[in-house]
């Protein structure tokens, strides 16, 4: 016999109620921006938020080129990453990718920076898609644009 009245009710990847967001990143800082839009993909603004499910919204980022950094970031920030040879550190910074028309991927290291560090957090990082301008390809799924700082 079932005596209890209510039932913990967790989403899965079917059940999941996922959505289309674009959000505007100009003249926004990007770690904040980073740190919402990974609260997005995680699916942490919704109701039916579950630990370990895809749950998340789809984001879609536009006008990346538009971002800005506080202080001395610009020029002082340093993305380390190895070749795998002997020696083969390699060092740049968000200045370098600017100027190099690589815009998109300061916020997409941002955002998978505050992923999980699994085989989940991979699966919601396939979730962004980033842009350096105001075009993108998914007119067709219908995506919404909301205001990121509306957020909490």
């Amino acid at each position: 016999m079932d005596t209890l009245s209510y039932k913990t009710i967790s989403a899965n990847k079917e059940s999941a109620n996922k959505q289309w967001v674009i959000v505007n990143a100009e003249n926004e800082v990007a770690g904040r921006l980073a740190s919402k839009i990974a609260k997005i993909l995680r699916g942490k603004n919704k109701t039916s938020y579950t630990p370990h499910a895809d749950c998340g919204d789809n984001v879609i980022v536009i006008n990346a080129e538009k971002v800005r950094f506080t202080g001395n970031k610009l020029t002082d920030k340093e993305y380390v990453r190895h070749t795998g040879y002997p020696g083969g550190q390699r060092f740049a910074t968000p200045d370098m990718w600017l100027r190099k028309g690589m815009s998109e991927r300061i916020i997409e290291a941002a955002v998978k920076g505050m992923l999980p560090k699994n085989r989940l957090g991979r699966a919601l990082y396939r979730n962004l898609y980033v842009y350096a301008g105001t075009q993108h390809p998914h007119e067709a799924q219908q995506p919404v644009e909301i205001n990121i700082n509306n957020l909490k």
